[in-house]
């Protein structure tokens, strides 16, 4: 199905060779937007990673991370329940049918931030020490921070990647002047607030982008509808980010907590790529579901070039990172880049690793192969863990970077295959109903 935009699009351009053209350049125009977007959100968080990093030190910013890979199992939570169906089965449909869903879709993801904030909240309040009150803050920011996600994912399945982008622009506009703010209080905390606020900023203003209101009670319908997609969904996405989450503390116990803080160091130099990463992911699940529409014996090649251009460009970027100068290193993370330099090598590899197997999951997600996909992810996040904490027990910080390096790469192997089974199995079932017609 398309959007009334893109029937007089297709209706309008001549056929042959001038209306492949027109395709071509519309999906290169929201591939673009989706780069734009995130590098706008990239840029956000890569500045709060370096401020944090420089102004509270190594020990401080482990505790940061830990609070923010704990947003990323949240954050996860909610795009299997609400945006991932959403953006599978939504993508390209009539504006009434994406107003309708968008509704329901970013009022569960309401309703998530605002049960597991409170689920933070109560967390942070009993731990206390260091580590409490910045798991206290997540968890009040948390409603914000999830309706802002939904809204991006929202604009990117209408093929709006522009409202996306501005979304984004939004919420670093407004992260300025929180972060001034929040150097003034000294903790950990403080920036959560302010990065927490920042992105409640940006959700209000996708309100007004839609004009559409969040409809946290049609959240149970909407999750009782997308059943058979977000609950594996779900699985796949917490087990993702929960065995990252598991790594970060299971590095923290091992190691200690500045171990944290110096991987997530050696991630914030790759921050630009893992923009152009993130920046894809927004979009490569839409475009691989009209690709399959439109021209599905071109999907495992469309997969192939997104992942191995990823693979290549993370790379490169690795290599440019290697040449740096130390001097601008310890310019960019101060303290901790001493034991985040490290880590460039087989951080990089894990990076080129996950952006080979995306490609896959891309296909896997819009072939809806929901089983495929979950039972590849599982697989992936066991190396994973396995790898990270296994190598730090070994070998400590480096240990675990090298022991998730070879375990990306693993899980990324079993994404290609899956991928394939599930081609051949769908090109099966379609000679299968051509005789039977």
């Amino acid at each position: 199905m398309t959007t009334e935009g893109e029937k007089t699009t297709a209706s309008a351009a001549p056929p042959g060779p001038a209306r492949h053209t027109t395709a071509k350049r519309a999906m290169v125009g929201r591939l673009s937007w989706g780069l734009a977007d995130q590098a706008a959100s990239s840029v956000s968080n890569f500045a709060v990673g370096i401020y944090v990093a420089r102004s509270l030190g190594v020990t401080a910013f482990g505790v940061f991370s830990l609070a923010w890979v704990t947003y990323g199992v949240v954050l996860n939570v909610s795009r299997g329940l609400a945006t991932d169906p959403l953006v599978v089965r939504f993508s390209g449909v009539p504006g009434t049918s994406w107003r309708r869903a968008v509704g329901r879709s970013t009022g569960t993801a309401l309703d998530v931030g605002i049960a597991l904030g409170a689920v933070c909240l109560l967390a942070g309040l009993a731990l206390g020490g260091r580590v409490g009150p910045a798991f206290a803050a997540l968890g009040v920011m948390l409603p914000g921070l999830l309706l802002q996600d939904a809204w991006r994912f929202s604009f990117f399945a209408a093929g709006a990647g522009r409202k996306a982008f501005l979304n984004d622009v939004v919420w670093g506009v407004a992260l300025v002047p929180a972060m001034v703010l929040a150097a003034h209080g000294g903790g950990v905390a403080a920036f959560v607030l302010a990065w927490g606020a920042s992105a409640t900023v940006a959700a209000g203003y996708g309100y007004l982008q839609s004009g559409i209101r969040p409809r946290m009670s049609q959240a149970r319908g909407w999750l009782r509808e997308q059943r058979d997609l977000g609950y594996r969904y779900l699985v796949e996405n917490v087990s993702l980010s929960g065995a990252s989450q598991l790594r970060a503390y299971g590095l923290g116990v091992i190691v200690g907590v500045g171990a944290v803080g110096a991987v997530r160091g050696a991630e914030l130099l790759l921050g630009p790529f893992l923009a152009v990463l993130m920046g894809l992911s927004l979009v490569t699940v839409p475009e691989a579901a009209r690709v399959l529409r439109q021209a599905p014996h071109q999907l495992g090649r469309f997969c192939l070039l997104l992942g191995g251009g990823q693979a290549a460009g993370a790379l490169l970027w690795g290599t440019a990172l290697l040449l740096m100068p130390g001097r601008l290193g310890e310019l960019v993370l101060g303290d901790v880049w001493h034991s985040a330099s490290q880590l460039i090598v087989p951080i990089t590899l894990g990076v080129a690793g996950a952006g080979l197997g995306t490609g896959a999951a891309a296909g896997l997600r819009a072939l809806g192969a929901a089983r495929r996909s979950l039972r590849s992810q599982l697989f992936a996040s066991a190396c994973y863990v396995s790898g990270g904490l296994g190598g730090a027990a070994a070998a400590g910080t480096v240990g675990s970077a090298w022991g998730v390096a070879a375990a990306t790469v693993s899980g990324s192997a079993v994404w290609w295959l899956q991928l394939r089974s599930a081609l051949r199995e769908r090109h099966r079932n379609r000679i299968s109903e051509g005789r039977t017609s």
